[in-house]
């Protein structure tokens, strides 16, 4: 989004990104490598910030959190296409029970639901459009 225009590229373009990675080692667009054991960096960074945090493209981090319960809020986005076999997001051994709190459908079909753990379930509910943190 860097070559971007608009009020969606700009807010991307300059918020703080976190990448967990093996092998890169250099950083763009904003971003800081995540050192160490991802699961306490990010349980780290989660306590030093009161914002949202957005895993954007890895099933196998999404997993690693999700084994450590650093997930509070699960935003699955489902597409009205289909594009063939792919990695699964949750495998029997990563099965967690979740509390469906919201669900929205946009105008091109996509439906957007938004679950939390169901252990978190004594907590009151996050509000609607809020952000997996």
């Amino acid at each position: 989004m860097e070559h971007e225009a608009g009020p969606f590229a700009s807010k991307m373009n300059t918020m703080p990104k976190y990448v967990a990675s093996r092998t890169l080692k250099d950083m763009e667009w904003n971003a800081t490598l995540i050192k160490g054991e991802v699961p306490e960096e990010v349980a780290k960074l989660k306590h030093e910030s009161d914002q949202n945090f957005l895993i954007y493209g890895s099933a196998s981090l999404v997993r690693t959190l999700m084994n450590h319960d650093l997930i509070d809020q699960y935003r699955l986005m489902i597409h009205p296409v289909v594009l063939g076999m792919g990695a699964p997001l949750f495998t029997g051994a990563d099965m967690k029970a979740l509390r469906l709190i919201d669900t929205n459908t946009t105008s091109s079909g996509v439906v957007v639901l938004d679950y939390e753990p169901a252990v978190s379930a004594a907590r009151e509910p996050s509000t609607a459009g809020s952000t997996a943190r």
